[in-house]
């Protein structure tokens, strides 16, 4: 339950971010944080990263509908296993619901996180929560999982 709690715990960090850049910010403007490191940039993301499969709306709609379903199914089947496994699917499970929420909302997923530093696509919490739920669970997979016996 706790696990469920963190989800959805970050789908409200990850909302409120997105409504107050939507708020506070005009499409496409930008707000230098650390220069030359990092910057707010408001975006609207019709695709995925780096504008892979722009419009492709009921791909992203069936796809996150069968991750979240294979998610909480898996965690319920592994819930009892370790506490990396229990943070790695709530931080999983609360990017792809963030993100759908923005699609199913908007048509969109509102973006705003730039590193300047480098040519990396802009990024917002749910995409944070994502990239560190599958660290995590690959970090799991390849170190601590034993061996399943044949």
């Amino acid at each position: 339950m706790i696990y469920y709690l963190l989800a959805a715990l970050l789908i409200i960090i990850d909302q409120i971010t997105k409504w107050n850049i939507v708020q506070n910010f005009e499409l496409y403007q930008e707000k230098v944080i650390v220069p030359g490191f990092f910057s707010l940039f408001y975006i609207q993301n019709e695709g995925a990263a780096w504008g892979i499969f722009q419009g492709k709306m009921v791909f992203f709609y069936l796809v996150t509908l069968l991750v979240v379903g294979y998610l909480i199914y898996m965690f319920q089947q592994e819930k009892n296993k370790t506490k990396l496994v229990g943070i790695s699917f709530a931080l999983i499970l609360s990017g792809a619901i963030g993100n759908f929420i923005d699609r199913l909302l908007n048509g969109y997923v509102v973006d705003m996180f730039r590193l300047d530093f480098i040519n990396f696509p802009i990024f917002n919490v749910a995409d944070v929560c994502l990239t560190v739920g599958v660290v995590l669970m690959l970090i799991h997979v390849l170190f601590f999982e034993k061996e399943e016996k044949l």
